[in-house]
């Protein structure tokens, strides 16, 4: 590997932009039925954890909160800050989705760093269009969620999609879902026990 090629990917970077309320909701809502217990929520530090080890450059996590209630859930950013998770609290009005609209300026302010790579944490269609205008050129892009409530929009050419529990294993406990299996993955012995 040439000098510039590795003066070049010591300068790539990973922002990893997680939709915290987005994730948290479909969890509750859509796999669980219920709000979900501490041990049932992702472990924030294997996301970074697992995209650093496969993209092979450093990653920044950004952690996109809701504060519009004035209140800071100080807990979850002191373990937040503990994962090396940069805390991302916004406020706005009742009407305003600050979590989405703090992510899209993220994503447009993204547009100017190309060599940054991205990855988002939602199952979200409201990126759509900034995620889209990501692509291009050397830019690696990637969807952390679970696959069977990821928009069909996200699913974009030149955008990887990985799941949360089974690609990235960001859970202790497995989950309740039904998923749709690759006959190359089927294991019957799964569904013996």
């Amino acid at each position: 590997m040439s000098e510039g090629a590795v003066a070049e990917r010591a300068e790539r970077r990973t922002f990893v932009l997680v939709d915290g309320e987005n994730i948290d909701a479909t969890l509750g809502n859509s796999v669980l039925g219920r709000r979900p217990h501490p041990e049932e929520r992702p472990r924030w530090e294997r996301v970074t954890a697992f995209v650093e080890q496969q993209w092979g450059h450093p990653v920044t996590g950004l952690f996109f909160l809701n504060a519009s209630n004035g209140q800071l859930p100080a807990s979850f950013v002191q373990a937040l800050l503990a994962m090396s998770y940069r805390p991302v609290p916004l406020s706005g009005r009742p009407d305003e989705k600050v979590v989405d609209v703090g992510i899209q300026r993220t994503l447009q302010a993204l547009r100017e760093r190309p060599e940054a790579d991205v990855v988002l944490c939602s199952h979200d269609a409201d990126f759509v269009a900034d995620l889209g205008a990501l692509l291009g050129g050397e830019r690696r892009l990637g969807v952390i969620g679970f696959d069977e409530f990821m928009s069909a929009q996200l699913r974009m050419d030149g955008v990887e999609v990985l799941d949360l529990e089974h690609d990235v294993r960001a859970f202790n406990t497995e989950l309740p879902r039904t998923r749709i299996i690759p006959l190359d993955e089927f294991d019957p012995t799964f569904f013996l026990r």
